[in-house]
This record gives C-alpha cells, structure tokens and sequence, in this order.
C-alpha cells in the first residue's frame, strides 16, 4: 500500500471510530470538506501542517495517520448518510 492510501485508510479509520463525518472532521480541522474525501482516497498529498490538523481533531498523534493497516483488515464501513439529528 502506498503511503497516501495507507493515510487516508488511517484517517477514515480514525473519522469513523469516532463517529465524524467529512464534513465535520474539515470544519474542525478547518480544511475543505472535498479535500478530506481527496485524502481518504489517497488521490492527494496532505501537507505536514494538515495532517497536524486532522490528528488534533482525531485525537491522535501524527504518526499514527502513518501506520500500516494489520494484515486483512479492511476498510470501515461509511457513516450513514446525512446530517445527524440533534
């Protein structure tokens, strides 16, 4: 896996656990929602600054936006779709 594929695998994994959406993971991080779905599919290159970002707002530490996903793991299940109800 190359290592855009494997931090965006990381960054949905950690979005997901914690119940974000896209949209709320990119407004906390104050980063553009389109950018985070560009990220998680590993189609861009996330800057030092914004992976900063985006493991503040997971809780994480930087370096695990870098880890390798464990052997047959596969990806999270998306989040429903929608705004979630008050």
């Amino acid at each position: 896996m190359e290592i855009r594929a494997r931090i965006g695998w990381n960054i949905r994994r950690l979005r997901v656990q914690y119940g974000l959406s896209q949209d709320e993971l990119a407004y906390s991080a104050e980063i553009e929602r389109a950018y985070v779905g560009h990220l998680e599919r590993g189609t861009k290159n996330p800057t030092v600054e914004t992976l900063e970002k985006l493991a503040i707002v997971l809780g994480a530490d930087v370096s695990e936006l870098f880890l390798k996903p464990p052997a047959g793991a596969t990806l999270s299940a998306p989040l429903k779709p929608g705004r979630k109800s008050s």
